[in-house]
């Protein structure tokens, strides 16, 4: 096979792997990026049809790079993610390989070189940038059983797909929430699974959510200052951006159950945790307003007042189901809606933390850096700050990166 040698090996050509070549190439350092298929790939065959993004269009970037709207408020679609991301790839110039997945990283024998392998040649390089994101495989679902499709939620596209009969969502974040609002949309039967969660509003005092993160200072706090029960907000940009209200979803329509805790041939065992989790997210929305009021009141900001609405207890969560029977549901479809974990099992370096079969081995850095010279991680989550994984947050970390591999060529 043809061995190839490069300086820099960026794996994944996605926002991390485009932001690391972006930097790279501003300090003219030689680069490859590798791609299993296209640029942003996940985004154009893991994601729903109805899928817009959750952070409105003035604050979707990439480094020296920024989406274009008429409507800076409004809340792009998937394709126009897809094709944001393909125009920065163009607009860097970026030396990409598509169509060539690593299926192999390992050291050169008695040698600080790396060895990259693919399905067609070898590449040998100083470094590896390891830019293949958190969304890599499924999260294992629960042994369930039953007659009903079993789908991830990264395979649904739209309602048309599924089979006639009720839907069971497993998960509330918001993919699991966005999901479950688009089949109510289309008339289906929906369960929902509700797990914990972090409620906030879409907008407040006039400004959305995003306006107050970016106010707060949110994305900057780092790992060392992660709070161990972190859990991600729950919002959508469908329909123009609105609240992800669990409880106006009930009222909706859809049937809210408390977490799914296992089951055999389509019959589950749900856990009695529906009304503490819904609390949990009210008292975390309660939080949030009071923050905010806070930060305006301090900073002297004239926003106008707002009265949000924090329901209580309703019928919908009154008397919870503590089982569910698949047949007498008419439940045909189940949706998982339970995240992703890592897949390094190709990496044959000693750069990995003991994981979980749920989690996966977990890479293990300090701010993207390795224990192995030259193996870099980008685009993970927290990573060394909580924008560590979005789209406009990875660059901070790409340009560390850039910087290290730049100083390390100096000695």
């Amino acid at each position: 096979m043809i061995r190839e040698q490069i300086e820099t090996v960026i794996i994944g050509g996605g926002q991390a792997g485009l932001a690391m070549s972006y930097y790279l190439g501003q300090l003219g350092r030689e680069h490859v990026i590798l791609e299993r298929q296209r640029v942003a790939e996940r985004w154009r065959t893991e994601r729903w049809d109805s899928l817009t993004f959750q952070s409105p269009n003035w604050n979707i970037r990439l480094p020296g790079f920024s989406f274009r709207a008429l409507d800076p408020d409004a809340f792009a679609s998937r394709d126009e993610i897809v094709q944001f991301i393909d125009s920065y790839a163009a607009y860097i110039h970026a030396p990409l390989r598509s169509g060539l997945a690593a299926t192999g990283l390992r050291q050169k024998p008695n040698s600080t070189r790396l060895i990259v392998e693919t399905q067609a040649n070898f590449f040998e390089a100083k470094n590896v940038v390891i830019a293949t994101g958190p969304f890599q495989v499924p999260a294992v679902s629960l042994p369930i059983g039953g007659k009903a499709l079993h789908l991830h939620s990264s395979l649904y596209r739209n309602p048309q797909q599924l089979p006639p009969g009720a839907v069971l969502v497993i998960g509330s974040g918001n993919s699991g929430y966005q999901i479950a609002e688009d089949l109510r949309s289309a008339g289906r039967r929906v369960y929902l699974s509700v797990s914990k969660h972090r409620r906030v509003p879409r907008r407040y005092r006039s400004k959305d959510y995003h306006w107050w993160f970016l106010a707060f200072g949110d994305g900057d706090t780092t790992v060392d200052q992660q709070k161990a029960s972190h859990f991600s907000p729950l919002f959508t940009g469908a329909r123009g951006g609105h609240d992800a209200d669990l409880r106006r979803l009930g009222a909706d329509g859809a049937t809210l159950l408390g977490s799914v805790l296992g089951g055999q041939g389509g019959r589950l065992t749900i856990a009695g945790d529906l009304s503490e989790n819904l609390m949990r997210g009210d008292a975390s929305l309660i939080e949030f307003m009071f923050r905010a009021d806070e930060h305006a009141a301090r900073n002297g900001l004239d926003f106008p007042d707002e009265l949000t609405e924090v329901p209580q207890n309703s019928k919908v969560v009154s008397d919870p189901a503590l089982t569910l029977d698949f047949a007498a549901a008419g439940i045909t479809t189940v949706i998982w809606a339970n995240g992703f974990r890592y897949d390094f099992n190709w990496i044959d370096l000693p750069i990995f933390a003991n994981g979980t079969p749920s989690s996966g081995r977990l890479p293990a850095h300090k701010r993207g850096i390795t224990g192995v010279p030259g193996v870099y991680f980008l685009g993970l989550p927290w990573l060394n700050k909580l924008k560590s994984a979005f789209l406009n947050g990875v660059g901070e970390d790409a340009e560390h990166l850039a910087d290290q591999i730049r100083s390390d060529a100096r000695l």
